[in-house]
């Protein structure tokens, strides 16, 4: 099972920092949710800082935001209390996330292929279905983008 643009998102439970996230719970609220390879590397530091500092004006919007990569939970409690990130870091080790939202890849790392997340983000509306898909992102203008769609909806 996957996910498509205009289609409903299955429901789901995820282990999160916090407290465990069940999509059907945020219900009312318009969901963006950002994939990001790793904690504490270069560009997720800045995408996860960038999501941080306008916060406030996604919640204007009547948006949550949930980073998700494949990092422990102890990691991402690290990550969000360094970075003071004011939402909830889910911990997907098992890929469930990961692959219902088709964003393993296979990319080239010092010449060598490994298999990792690639850099996406989702928008839900308030009713569960998914209005865009940003994939293969680049950090820079990406949290603005989504702010705009988000503002949009």
């Amino acid at each position: 099972m996957s996910i498509a643009v205009d289609q409903p998102v299955p429901d789901f439970t995820a282990l999160a920092t916090g407290a465990d996230i069940t999509l059907s719970s945020l219900r009312g609220k318009k969901v963006v949710l950002y994939f990001y390879p790793k904690d504490n590397t270069p560009g997720c530091t800045t995408e996860s800082l960038q999501f941080r500092d306008l916060y406030p004006a996604f919640q204007a919007a009547g948006a949550e935001i949930i980073g998700v990569s494949r990092d422990s939970l102890r990691s991402h409690d690290n990550f969000k209390a360094k970075l003071e990130l004011p939402f909830a870091l889910i911990s997907d080790p098992q890929e469930t996330l990961c692959m219902l939202f088709g964003v393993m890849k296979l990319k080239k790392m010092y010449g060598r292929e490994v298999r990792g997340i690639e850099r996406s983000t989702f928008l839900i509306d308030a009713a569960g279905v998914l209005r865009h898909e940003w994939r293969g992102v680049k950090v820079p203008g990406h949290v603005a983008d989504i702010l705009q769609a988000v503002q949009a909806l």
